[in-house]
C-alpha cells in the first residue's frame, strides 16, 4: 500500500510558497475549567469507582554534563560558548507547557548552567509571523522554533535569514529522514487518530471505511456530529490532503463523511467537544493532546489508528537565524534529538521515534507500527506544491463537505 504525494501550502491554504508531501513507510495541555468538569463528569459516569490513575512514568536518567561519543571532539568548545551565553533560551512552540515540561527539565539537569528555559505558546503558524514581525522591527528573542505546521516551516526556510544552518551530530543516529528541512528536524512523529465519544458511539470503527459505515447508517443521527480539521489552516490542509494522497481510496470514505461534519481549527476543541457530546466523534486528530484525555476519562473517550491509512506527521523544530542564544539552541536540539531528549520528548505526550525509547506511560512512533503495520503508515514529507495543485483539492474537498 505505499504510496507517495506532494501537498502543501502557505501559512493558510492560498498562495502557496511551501507544503508538504505524504508517502507510507516508515500534549497535553491544561484543560480549561470547563472543559476540565465536563470531563469529571463524564469520567464518574463511565468509570463505576474504577481506578482511573493514569500509568506511572520512571524517572528519565540523565548523564549530567557528559555526552554521547559520536559527538565531535570539540563539542565541549559548544558547550563552554553555551554556557557564556549566560543559561538563557527562549522558545516559540506550539506546544503546550504539559507537552514541554519534562524537555526542558531534564535539558536543566543536562547542562546546570541553563537557568531560565522560557518557552511562548504559540499558535503553529503565529509563531513564524511573529519571529519575521519582530525581525523586521528589530530583533526577535526567538532561538528555538517548534511547530507541526509543515507548509508554514516550507514558507519559512525558504525564505533568507530565517533558520540557522546546523547539522545535529544526532542525525547519523535517527536517519536521513530526521531531517525534514535543511536544519529542520523532527522533534517527534505524531500519528493522527479517529477520536470518539463511546457513550455515543458503541462500535469502536478500525478504519476509515468502517467509520464511514457507521455515520452513514444513521445520518439523522450523526449530522453535525462529526469533526473535521479546518482544511483552510495549514495544519488541516496537510493531515487531510496526506490521508488523500497517501490513500487515495479515502476519497470514497470522504465522500460519505464530510457532509456529517463540521469543521474546527484546533484538536483541542474537538476533543473538548467529543468529551461534552456535542460532536460523537472525529477524524485526524493528533494523538498528542488525546492521550491524556483518553488517560483522563477513564473510557469515556478513546482513539485508534486507522488501519486503512494512518497519518503521522513530524513536527519540525530549528534555530532561528538571529537566535540571541545560538550555542544554547544547538545544545537543546542535540539533547531534543538524543535518547535522552527523546524518551523526555515521550514522557510529554508526543510521539518519540528514536529506537530505544520505550516504557509505561511513554507514547512512541513504533506504539503505531505495531497498531497497522508500517505499510498502513502514512508520512508527511515537508515540500513543495504548486497553487493550482492545492486549490484543486481544496475545491475537490470542500465540494463534498456541502
Amino acid at each position: 500500500m505505499a504510496r507517495s504525494s506532494h501537498i502543501g501550502a502557505g501559512y493558510t491554504v492560498g498562495p502557496v510558497i511551501g507544503a508538504a508531501s505524504a508517502y507510507r513507510r516508515p500534549v497535553r495541555r491544561p484543560l480549561t475549567a470547563a472543559f476540565a468538569a465536563t470531563l469529571a463528569l463524564g469520567t464518574l459516569a463511565a468509570c463505576g469507582g474504577g481506578d482511573t490513575d493514569a500509568p506511572k512514568v520512571a524517572e528519565n536518567k540523565i548523564s549530567a554534563g557528559q555526552v554521547p561519543d559520536y559527538y565531535p571532539a570539540d563539542y565541549a568548545d559548544l558547550i563552554e560558548a553555551a554556557r557564556k551565553e549566560g543559561g538563557k533560551l527562549t522558545v516559540y512552540s506550539n506546544l503546550g507547557d504539559e507537552n514541554m515540561a519534562p524537555i526542558v527539565r531534564d535539558f536543566k539537569k543536562k547542562y546546570d548552567f541553563i537557568k531560565t528555559v522560557s518557552v511562548n505558546e504559540l499558535d503553529s503558524d503565529e509563531l513564524f509571523q511573529k519571529t519575521l514581525s519582530e525581525n523586521a522591527a528589530g530583533s526577535s528573542p526567538a532561538d528555538v522554533l517548534i511547530s507541526s505546521a509543515a507548509t508554514a516551516w516550507s514558507d519559512f526556510s525558504a525564505r533568507e535569514d530565517t533558520v540557522l544552518e546546523y547539522k545535529s551530530p544526532e542525525l547519523k543516529e535517527l536517519g536521513e529522514s530526521a531531517e525534514l528541512l535543511p536544519s529542520v528536524y523532527s522533534l517527534s512523529q505524531d500519528p493522527m487518530t479517529i477520536a470518539y465519544n463511546t457513550s455515543l458511539m458503541e462500535t469502536p470503527p478500525t478504519t476509515l471505511t468502517d467509520f464511514a459505515k457507521i455515520v452513514t447508517g444513521d445520518e439523522a443521527k450523526y449530522k453535525n456530529k462529526v469533526t473535521v480539521r479546518d482544511p483552510e489552516g495549514s495544519f488541516g490542509f496537510t493531515v487531510t490532503r496526506a490521508l488523500t494522497e497517501g490513500n487515495p481510496e479515502a476519497w470514497k470514505d470522504l465522500e460519505k463523511i464530510l457532509p456529517l461534519t463540521r469543521p474546527e481549527t484546533s484538536s483541542g476543541t474537538q476533543l473538548e467537544k467529543i468529551v461534552a457530546g456535542e460532536y460523537t466523534a472525529g477524524f485526524l486528530i493528533s494523538a498528542s493532546p488525546a492521550y491524556p484525555v483518553v488517560e483522563d476519562s477513564a473510557g469515556l473517550v478513546k482513539i485508534v489508528f486507522p488501519k486503512d491509512g494512518t497519518v503521522v506527521l513530524p513536527r519540525g523544530m530549528g534555530i532561528a537565524a538571529e537566535a540571541p542564544h545560538p550555542a544554547t539552541s544547538k545544545l537543546f536540539m542535540d539533547f531534543a534529538l538524543s535518547e535522552e531528549g527523546q524518551r523526555a520528548v515521550a514522557e510529554g505526550g508526543l510521539a518519540s521515534y528514536r529506537d530505544g525509547v520505550k516504557g509505561e506511560g511513554l507514547h512512541t512512533y513504533q506504539e503505531v507500527v505495531d497498531a497497522v503495520g508500517e505499510e498502513n503508515i502514512i508520512h508527511v514529507e515537508y515540500e513543495a506544491v504548486s497553487k493550482d495543485d492545492s486549490e484543486a483539492w481544496l475545491e475537490r474537498f470542500d465540494g463534498l463537505r456541502k
